[in-house]
């Protein structure tokens, strides 16, 4: 464990002393004060899921993904954490800096290991530093966090840091505390989320559709509605260990074919994670007539939100994806009135389903000097665009216009 302290004032607290803490192992930070401290409803962030993620080793030096969460220590007293790894590559980040790799090693300069602030292989939006409310100086825990980070940044090597799927809130937050010490770079990104609009059921959800739009739905839906398959939400308490082994073949096969690997969880996260967060999980499984499994897809709640994270099948069949991913999720919301569908990252055929394009927002320090003015031009440039897309995207939408 590392320790950087920092010394501050403010008109609310004199000589504040706070102390940064590197440790190795989310297991080094109590579950019940992480959780307390993050106060979030979102699954990916709490204790649980990323405790499965290093005692599966799907998170470990042999993967790229080095723990090096932060503590951070009033007096006595842990008054916030976040999530942070040391990363010898950029898989499973989904926020793309490849370029900038390939232009570090084209100069000889290198670009690993960097600091990455992130959910491993979770694209979704959430708390990347969990405070305690009742501190007084919260802008203070910014600072020195993001000073005990500038100081691994310029003082052992690490080429830059970066805090990806950040809140908007926080991403503020953090902006504000960076203008005042060094600026970060931001990075605006899009993703494609569904939102309740107070529906009662699917066809009240189609009914506020183009009628060309709801013909395709109704049409790709009936399609599949030939094979006479049944689609069953089961809770972890009654997955048996056989239904995780037919989904997890699932998964590694359809990961095999999209990517060449066979995914970056094992069946030992899944597992886990269904005993620490049944509360959180839904498995769909996907049956003939016959009731053998062709497909799954995993997903996660809260009590606001449907996420759609893994799916994977054994037999290809036309449209199955969309109605395993996106519809069946709809029909779920919609009956447990939850507000948000996440359905995973890009994807802008979302966009004829329903699914409305919203920003995430990411922050980047670059410790070369050289490299951070030419980043800094990019993500300008590349906010602009993104911009541009959303709108593009949002003409495209099928409701019917009021």
């Amino acid at each position: 464990m590392e320790q950087h302290v920092v010394k501050s004032s403010s008109s609310n607290i004199n000589d504040l002393e706070l102390i940064v803490e590197f440790v190795d192992a989310i297991g080094a930070i109590d579950a019940s004060v992480w959780d307390a401290l993050m106060d979030d409803v979102n699954p990916f962030i709490q204790h649980a899921y990323l405790a499965a993620l290093e005692q599966s080793g799907c998170v470990k030096a042999q993967t790229g993904w080095i723990p090096f969460h932060i503590r951070v220590r009033h007096a006595s007293q842990t008054i916030a954490v976040m999530p942070l790894y040391i990363k010898l590559h950029s898989y499973g980040e989904y926020i793309f800096d490849w370029a900038w790799a390939e232009a570090y090693d084209k100069h000889q300069v290198p670009y690993y290991p960097k600091l990455v602030s992130a959910i491993p292989f979770t694209p979704v939006t959430g708390k990347r530093l969990g405070i305690a409310n009742d501190f007084a100086n919260q802008a203070a825990v910014w600072a020195a966090v993001k000073q005990a980070l500038d100081a691994r940044l310029f003082k052992q090597g690490f080429s830059s840091w970066h805090c990806l799927f950040q809140t908007q809130q926080q991403f503020v937050e953090l902006s504000a505390v960076a203008a005042g010490a060094g600026h970060c770079l931001s990075r605006l990104s899009t993703q494609f989320h569904w939102r309740n609009k107070g529906y009662r059921h699917f066809d009240d959800f189609l009914a506020g559709l183009t009628s060309r739009k709801r013909k395709d739905i109704n049409k790709e839906r009936a399609k599949l509605a030939t094979y006479e398959l049944q689609f069953e939400f089961k809770e972890p308490q009654v997955v048996t260990p056989a239904m995780w082994q037919t989904f997890y073949a699932c998964y590694q096969q359809t990961y095999a074919k999209r990517s060449g690997h066979n995914g970056y969880l094992n069946l030992a996260f899944f597992e886990s994670i269904a005993k620490s967060m049944p509360n959180n999980i839904l498995l769909l499984l996907v049956k003939n007539t016959d009731g053998v499994v062709l497909a799954c897809a995993l997903y996660f709640k809260s009590n606001t939100h449907l996420y759609g994270r893994y799916w994977g099948c054994l037999v290809e069949i036309e449209g199955l994806h969309f109605e395993s991913c996106y519809y069946q999720g709809i029909e779920y919301c919609i009956a447990n009135n939850l507000a948000v569908f996440d359905a995973g990252a890009q994807g802008e055929h979302k966009v004829a389903r329903g699914f409305e394009p919203i920003a995430t927002y990411s922050t980047h320090e670059i410790a070369h000097p050289e490299f951070r003015s030419a980043i800094h031009s990019f993500t300008l440039q590349e906010a602009e665009n993104i911009k541009t897309y959303m709108q593009q995207l949002s003409a495209k939408l099928p409701f019917r216009q009021p």
